[in-house]
């Protein structure tokens, strides 16, 4: 089902994407100047699952990037600054200065988690952010994001089962870029479609264009409102490809010149400013005014993040352990009286009756899920006493009488 957009929706999706690119490019120029200590990881031909994706969330809604989701930062808030001060490793970053690539997030403001560097591990964090929003009355969506290699870490399918049990309202995209670093699908996986995967765990997924941030937002836009709705995860596999090596220390020399050369003409900035034109929802002018607007963004943002210190070595030993209060000051955020998730109103008996057995007493005296010992059956609250059959009274009368003899026959013993 697509969704129709806004002049507006239409624009910031090509805003967003062409924001995200310069902000990488802008990075591979201060990593060639050996100003960016960390690692550098690239979205190029990947922006349109990012950007529209994220655009589809609301801004209560949570998500959790990985390192070539920067798109998705841009469109949740984060400015520029911040991602380039990140790589930076600089006091003002979001970490002062403690990592140097895009391990952060915002958990009061923008409902950002941040990267795990463990592949799947944010499937069933996300899951449990979800479980928690529900629990708080919060109505939430989650979102993350995984590749196609990761989709074969045990956590994937531990997380994506769990979130389907617990049909959390939780959204998982899942870009298929064609490599796990030097390693071909096809290699990896035994599936065509790998949104194949979410059958297993009786969940509903989507397969889409992943170059075609229209198709994107739209896919996504549904699916977080059924998971809103109640009908629990979605996974959406977007089909697409990775055009630069896993980082910049990698040439990707395993990818066929054929197939690069395919996707370097379905470019996702190009197949979309093609359409906007088209559709007279972008002119030259309008082009010009979104360059100059990026381009003058970007240099401020640079200047700020190149002028800011590096941490003081007094700092290392700082924010080591987390000590409560001063450490952070989270808070739940209850959207539903607390009341309805405390007792005496969410009291229930752990009881487990079984026909034909009915609630007992264990050898502690608390009730047992199933009696089978030689105590009488309880009465369950708020029923009528069940009296045994006559069968069940039979063995425990003859259990009685064989320990009264037992014992009798001891007493006789040591006189």
């Amino acid at each position: 089902m697509k969704k129709e957009l806004t002049r507006r929706q239409y624009l910031d999706l090509y805003y967003y994407m062409r924001l995200n690119r310069a902000v990488e490019d802008t990075m591979v120029k201060l990593f060639r100047q050996n100003k960016i200590v960390g690692g550098l990881y690239s979205s190029l031909g990947q922006e349109a699952i990012s950007v529209g994706s994220a655009y589809a969330l609301e801004k209560k809604d949570w998500l959790a990037p990985m390192i070539r989701n920067i798109g998705a930062l841009l469109v949740k808030g984060v400015p520029p600054r911040d991602i380039f001060m990140q790589h930076m490793a600089k006091y003002d970053s979001p970490t002062k200065g403690k990592d140097g690539t895009s391990h952060f997030g915002d958990l009061d403001n923008l409902h950002i988690v941040s990267p795990i560097s463990m592949l799947g591990d944010l499937i069933p964090v996300m899951t449990g952010v979800a479980m928690a929003g529900r629990y708080l009355g919060q109505k939430i969506v989650t979102m993350t994001w995984i590749g196609d290699g990761g989709s074969s870490t045990g956590v994937f399918h531990e997380g994506l089962n769990f979130a389907a049990a617990q049909k959390a309202p939780f959204v998982l995209i899942l870009e298929n870029n064609l490599w796990a670093y030097s390693t071909p699908v096809g290699k990896q996986v035994p599936l065509k479609n790998l949104a194949d995967r979410a059958k297993a765990y009786g969940i509903d997924s989507y397969i889409v264009d992943g170059n075609d941030v229209v198709a994107m937002y739209s896919t996504a836009k549904e699916a977080v409102e059924r998971a809103r709705s109640g009908e629990g995860p979605i996974l959406i596999e977007a089909k697409t490809f990775r055009r630069l090596g896993h980082a910049q220390h990698d040439p990707a020399e395993y990818v066929p010149e054929q197939m690069r050369a395919y996707w370097e003409a379905h470019d996702p900035i190009a197949l979309y400013e093609k359409y906007l034109t088209s559709e007279k929802l972008l002119d030259a002018e309008g082009k010009k005014e979104i360059e100059d607007k990026i381009g003058g963004l970007l240099a401020k943002e640079r200047e700020f993040a190149e002028n800011s210190p590096m941490p003081p070595a007094e700092l290392a030993e700082a924010g080591v352990y987390c000590t409560g209060e001063d450490c952070h000051k989270i808070r739940a955020k209850w959207e539903r009286p607390i009341a309805e998730v405390t007792p005496p109103k969410s009291s229930v008996a752990a009881v487990w009756t079984v026909p034909g057995f009915g609630p007992g007493k264990g050898s502690g005296g608390a009730d047992a899920p199933i009696h089978f010992g030689d105590a009488p059956p309880a009465v369950e609250k708020g029923a009528s006493e069940r009296k045994p059959s006559a069968k069940i009274a039979a063995k425990v009368a003859a259990k009685k009488t064989v320990k009264a003899a037992a014992a009798s026959a001891s007493r006789k013993a040591r006189r």
